[in-house]
C-alpha cells in the first residue's frame, strides 16, 4: 500500500532480507546433515553443538552456491571475503553467536529487474543458520531442536528501492525464480528454505530521507510479507499523524490477527560485536574459479521469457506460469519441440498438466527426474506422462484422430499408465477415436434433437447462438468421439432443411 492516507501523504520505503538455505548434503562448518524432517537433534555433531574444541571448515559446496546466485544477480564476487562472529543470544544459538560475515562479504553491487523497476542488491553474503526453540510440545515449557543449526545460509540484502507491498511480493517471486534456476535453493518457504525480514519506514512524498524504520522478522509467505507491510506502513502512518515519532524497533507479524506486534528495541550493527571469525581464514577465490562458475550458470528466467516469446510466440500469461520452475519450463519446451506445435504444448502444460501436478504427491520444484543413460537427467521424466506421450497426443488432435474432449479423457489414463502406452492405444482400448462417419453423425444429432426438441427448433428458425449448445450437446452424447466440424456442418445442413 502506497498513497494518500487520512494522516496524511506518505510514501512506502522497504527494504529486504531474504535467508535462503542452500541445497548442501551438509551444514555450513561441519558434516552434519543439513536435510530437513529429521527427529530433533539428530543432526548434530561437537561442530554445530559447540562444544570446547570443536573446529569449523568451511563447505566447499555452499562456496560455490553462494558465488552462482551472486552471479545471477549480477553482483561482484569479491576475491576476499572475511567470516566474522555476529554475537547475540538465543537459546537455539548453542555459541551465543553466529559466524556470518560483515564488513567484507562474499558479493556486493547487484541489481534484480522486475518489470521497469530495477532493485538494487547491496550484498550477498554466507551464514549459518541458528536452531529452533518449539513451543508448542510441552504444555509448560519450550522444546530445542538444534538440527538446523549450522544449515548454510545465503543472506541477500536489498537497497531500500521498493515501495509497495505488491512490489515487495513481485521482487520476491522474481528472486525465487532465480534461486530455483541457478540450483542455489528449493526455496520451499514451508520447510523454512526462504525467509524473509522486512526493513520498512515511512515518509512524507518528496522527503528525500528515509523515515525511521523497524524490521518485521521472520516471514515465511509471500503474502505474508506483502500484509505484513501493508500494516506496518498503516501503523507508521498513524502514529507520524499524531506528530509522534516512529521507533525504531523489532517487530513480529501476527498472521492470525493481521497486525504486526513490537518484540524488542531495534539492534544496530555495534550491539552485535562484530569480529573476525579467528577459526576460518580469509575466503579466497581465484578469478580462475570465478569464471568457472561464471561459465556453468545456466540460462536465467528473463532470458528464457524472451526466448520464449521470440521463438515460440508464447503468450505473456503463459509465459509466466511456463517459466515459474525450470522443471516446467524444460518439460514444456521438450514437449513443443517434440510435436512441432509451440501453443498446444503451452496450453497443455499450463492447463492438464499443472491441475495434475496440484493434485500429485509431489510438487513440481521438488521432483526428483530419473537420470538418463549419459547420467544427465531426461527432460519430464519427473512427470507421469512422458513427453513423447503427450506429443503424440498433441499430433492426434491435429490430425483429427480424437478430439479436444477425448483427448483430456486420454491424457487421465496416460497419467494412471504413465509410459506403459501409447496415446493411439489408449484412445483405441477406451474407443475414444474420433467418428467422422456421417451415418453416426446424424444418429447422434436426432437423439438430441429428440431430446432438446425446443432448443432444436429454434436453432432451425434462425437463432444461429444455439450451435454451439447443440454442438456441445451432440459432443456429450457422442462421449466426445463426434469429430466437431463435422458436427458443424451437419447442423447448418439441418438449419438449411428446416
Amino acid at each position: 500500500m502506497t498513497g494518500h492516507t487520512e494522516a496524511g501523504s506518505y510514501e512506502m520505503v522497504v527494504g529486504l532480507e531474504v535467508h535462503v538455505q542452500l541445497t548442501t548434503a551438509t551444514k555450513a562448518f561441519c558434516p552434519c546433515s543439513a536435510a530437513y524432517g529429521a527427529p530433533p537433534n539428530e543432526n548434530t555433531c561437537p561442530v554445530c553443538l559447540a562444544l570446547p574444541g570443536a573446529l569449523p571448515v568451511i563447505n566447499a559446496h555452499a562456496v560455490e552456491l553462494a558465488a552462482r546466485a551472486a552471479l545471477a544477480l549480477g553482483c561482484t564476487v569479491h576475491g576476499t571475503s572475511i567470516f566474522a562472529r555476529k554475537h547475540y543470544f538465543y537459546p537455539d544459538l548453542p555459541k551465543g553467536y553466529q559466524i556470518s560475515q560483515y564488513d567484507r562479504p562474499l558479493a556486493t553491487g547487484g541489481v534484480l529487474e522486475i518489470g521497469e523497476s530495477r532493485i538494487r542488491i547491496t550484498r550477498v553474503h554466507l551464514e549459518e543458520d541458528a536452531g529452533k526453540s518449539i513451543h508448542d510440545r510441552y504444555p509448560s515449557a519450550s522444546a530445542i531442536d538444534l538440527n538446523r543449526s549450522g544449515v548454510p545460509l545465503l543472506e541477500i540484502v536489498s537497497e531500500p528501492d521498493l515501495r509497495s507491498p505488491s512490489q515487495a511480493g513481485r521482487y520476491l517471486r522474481a528472486l525465487r525464480e532465480v534461486m530455483l534456476y541457478t540450483g542455489v535453493s528449493d526455496v520451499n518457504m514451508e520447510e523454512g528454505s526462504l525467509r524473509v525480514d522486512a526493513n520498512v519506514s515511512a515518509r512524507r512524498f518528496g522527503d528525500a530521507n528515509l523515515g525511521t524504520k523497524t524490521e518485521v522478522k521472520n516471514l515465511n509467505s509471500f503474502s505474508n510479507v506483502e500484509r505484513a507491510l501493508a500494516s506496518e506502513f498503516e501503523r507508521q502512518c498513524a502514529v507520524l499523524s499524531r506528530g509522534q515519532r516512529v521507533e525504531q524497533q523489532t517487530m513480529l507479524w501476527d498472521a492470525a490477527r493481521d497486525m504486526v506486534r513490537p518484540a524488542r528495541s531495534k539492534e544496530a550493527s555495534h550491539d552485535y560485536r562484530y569480529f573476525p571469525e579467528p577459526d576460518l581464514p580469509p575466503l579466497v577465490l581465484t578469478d580462475d574459479w570465478i569464471d568457472r562458475v561464471r561459465g556453468s550458470m545456466p540460462e536465467l528466467p528473463a532470458a528464457r521469457r524472451a526466448r520464449y516469446a521470440r521463438d515460440y510466440a508464447v503468450s505473456d500469461g503463459d509465459i509466466d506460469v511456463l517459466v515459474a520452475t525450470p522443471v516446467l519450463a524444460e518439460y514444456f519446451e521438450a514437449v513443443a519441440i517434440a510435436s512441432g506445435d509451440p501453443k498446444a504444448a503451452a496450453n497443455w502444460v499450463t492447463g492438464e498438466v499443472l491441475a495434475e501436478r496440484k493434485t500429485a504427491v509431489h510438487a513440481i520444484t521438488r521432483a526428483s527426474p530419473v537420470s538418463s543413460g549419459d547420467g544427465a537427467a531426461a527432460p519430464g521424466s519427473s512427470f507421469p506422462v512422458p513427453v513423447d506421450r503427450l506429443a503424440e497426443l498433441i499430433a492426434l488432435i491435429r490430425a483429427g484422430t480424437v478430439s479436444h474432449t477425448a483427448a483430456k479423457a486420454i491424457y487421465a489414463e496416460l497419467v494412471r499408465v504413465g509410459g506403459a502406452e501409447t496415446a493411439k492405444r489408449v484412445a483405441e482400448r477406451l474407443g475414444l477415436q474420433q467418428v467422422g462417419d456421417d451415418a453416426a453423425l446424424r444418429a447422434w444429432i436426432d437423439a438430441v434433437w429428440l431430446e432438446h426438441a425446443a432448443e432444436a427448433r429454434r436453432f432451425e428458425s434462425g437463432e444461429q447462438k444455439l450451435k454451439g449448445v447443440l454442438v456441445g450437446l451432440v459432443m456429450k452424447k457422442s462421449g466426445g468421439r463426434a469429430d466437431p466440424r463435422r458436427v458443424n456442418q451437419l447442423l447448418d445442413e439441418r438449419a438449411v432443411r428446416g
